[in-house]
């Protein structure tokens, strides 16, 4: 079964019932503030380091790391008390690092996650976990030979209200049993070099963790249609594509994946269970009518469709990390997610049903 322990309980709304956003200790408490190293100063690494900053409580950024040392340097020197490195490693020993975010690009987190757990350092770590399932495997195996988790996988959709609504709802079996989700992943358009394995890799990946967290059970066999390619997607990039999962408790998985819509950013699920269904990620904002136009706004991006779930999961690790605890994503669940990856991609290139090759489930993430 996949591990489902979480930080917290979603009510109907999707609150959480734990502080959500606020720690119950003061940040200078008992443990005092927690120092990250904020490793990759790209997109995701800045938003983090702003997230740390501005925005969650009971954390600070004692350091950042970049190959860019000016990146780094800029971001570093508009922070009191951060220093900023080109090694990984050297921020890792900076005296007021207590912790670890990994935001660098995936090939370069399988070393960053074992030079973390050289210094018994806990980690939130930004999906993939790795690239490819052999890389997740030898992480996993390295974190078992500690005893203990150390790592949180950055998969934010988990501490987003809606999915954590839909969660709770499938958890109590409102609905009856799950018997298939219908989820839907479109982007307005891709940058440069996008490739049909990045859709595999770097979208669907989301859709992956979500089935295997919302139904509890392990995806098995996965399936890529590709209808006719749209004009908007770029020479060579097959767009869209219908990707199909089955799951060892029997259920049946579509994503309708559409990475050149042209008009925004939409992610949503809708579960179809034995006595009724449930359906998120229709919500448009404010819905207007005016000057004979009626509708609403659709989110241009990630960032700010999941900014919300972001700033959650940040926060539930810092609390987390702070009572000596991990929690969220585990090791095991980056692992299965890159398994099913390269099933996935295997599944494109041939047309035909792949199955997923799983190792059997260690006793640290049961």
């Amino acid at each position: 079964m996949v591990e489902t322990r979480e930080p917290g309980e979603a009510d109907e709304m999707g609150n959480m019932n734990e502080m959500d956003g606020m720690d119950e200790m003061d940040a200078k408490g008992p443990r005092g503030t927690l120092g990250v190293a904020v490793i990759g100063t790209g997109r995701m690494g800045a938003d983090h380091v702003r997230r740390i900053n501005d925005v969650i409580s009971g954390a600070r950024v004692a350091a950042v790391a970049d190959l860019d040392a000016a990146r780094a340097g800029r971001l570093a020197d508009g922070i009191d008390g951060a220093t900023a490195y080109t090694d990984p490693a050297a921020a890792m020993d900076d005296p007021g690092v207590d912790a670890v975010l990994i935001a660098s690009p995936g090939p370069a987190h399988e070393a960053a996650l074992l030079d973390a757990f050289a210094r018994d350092l806990p980690v939130l770590c930004e999906k993939p976990l790795t690239p490819d399932a052999a890389s997740a495997l030898r992480v996993l195996e390295a974190e078992q030979k500690l005893g203990r988790r150390r790592v949180q996988v950055g998969f934010m959709r988990r501490y987003d209200a809606g999915y954590r609504t839909l969660k709770s709802r499938l958890d109590a079996g409102t609905y009856g049993r799950p018997l298939m989700l219908h989820n839907k992943h479109r982007n307005a358009d891709t940058p440069p070099g996008f490739t049909d394995a990045m859709m595999i890799n770097d979208s669907v990946v989301h859709e992956i963790d979500v089935t295997r967290w919302l139904l509890d059970e392990e995806i098995t066999a996965v399936r890529v249609l590709r209808p006719a390619p749209t004009g908007n997607a770029p020479d060579g990039l097959s767009d869209p594509q219908l990707i199909l999962f089955e799951t060892a408790g029997g259920q049946v998985v579509d994503t309708e994946l559409f990475v050149n819509c042209g008009f925004g950013y939409q992610v949503g699920c809708e579960a179809v269970c034995e006595n009724g269904t449930a359906r998120i990620g229709d919500d448009h904002g404010v819905f207007v009518n005016t000057a004979g136009h009626w509708g609403g706004t659709i989110t241009p991006g990630f960032v700010e469709r999941f900014e919300d779930a972001y700033d959650r999961q940040v926060q539930h690790w810092v609390d987390a990390t702070r009572r000596g605890e991990v929690e969220g994503p585990s090791c095991w669940d980056g692992y299965a997610a890159a398994a099913v990856c390269e099933a996935g991609v295997l599944a494109q290139a041939t047309g035909e049903r792949v199955a997923v090759e799983l190792i059997e489930r260690p006793d640290l993430y049961r």
